[in-house]
């Protein structure tokens, strides 16, 4: 990529994307409260809407996490837990492959399920569809940077991501020129989940913000009949 085409897309976009999710979601929550939901057509198709939405889930929240532990922890901490490039690099390729594909199946399920079923396609917006593509070609795309990653086993050039992305968060100049030489199904990886942040706050996926994580250890409901 030319030079200023690299400068804005991993040096500008970041803080465009940061910025564009955090105030969006915090305006929507606040003037809109009531569109917060998924729009769960559960009553249609549910057994393929439930197999699909767990592979889906599964899958998305440990490629989330392992993005976010593996770009974000300081390289120093896996250093000193005597974790090598190496060793971190192949076990980003084994847990990341598998819980992208598990991602990928669950997706293209409800992606089938809101194309091609009537009912749903009608009650369905152009955000609903246009998300789901997005995050399709985003699953594809980060499915094919593996045999990229495994050609460079040594763990090195996902030193360039870590120090990419710490350098963003950081608010550290020049970040771009770490990636500056990577393939470019890294980049388009890179800007495809810019693009997601970009989206996310005018979305069905505002919902993952609000996941009633307590529903899990809430307390039993008494139930009694109704005195006659």
């Amino acid at each position: 990529m030319p030079h200023f085409l690299d400068f804005f897309l991993f040096q500008i976009l970041p803080y465009i994307a940061i910025v564009t999710f955090i105030m969006g979601t915090i305006l929507r929550f606040d003037r809109d409260p009531y569109s917060w939901r998924t729009k769960s057509s559960q009553l249609l198709r549910r057994k393929q809407l439930v197999v699909g939405s767990i592979l889906f889930h599964l899958g998305i929240l440990v490629v989330l996490a392992g993005h976010l532990v593996g770009l974000l922890t300081p390289i120093e901490v896996f250093d000193a837990l005597g974790i090598s490039h190496r060793a971190k690099q192949i076990l980003a390729i084994i847990l990341g492959g598998i819980a992208g594909v598990f991602c990928l199946v669950g997706l293209c399920l409800l992606l089938h399920r809101r194309l091609f079923d009537a009912r749903i396609r009608k009650n369905s917006s152009w955000a609903d569809i246009m998300v789901l593509l997005l995050l399709l070609i985003q699953l594809v795309l980060g499915l094919i940077t593996i045999p990229f990653s495994m050609a460079h086993l040594d763990g090195h050039e996902m030193v360039k991501f870590m120090n990419w992305a710490q350098h963003i968060v950081t608010f550290g100049g020049n970040a771009h020129l770490f990636i500056a030489d990577v393939a470019l199904v890294f980049k388009l990886h890179i800007v495809f989940g810019l693009l997601i942040l970009v989206v996310f706050p005018f979305t069905r996926l505002v919902h993952a913000l609000s996941a009633p994580i307590g529903y899990v250890i809430r307390p039993y409901q008494i139930v009694r009949k109704r005195a006659k």
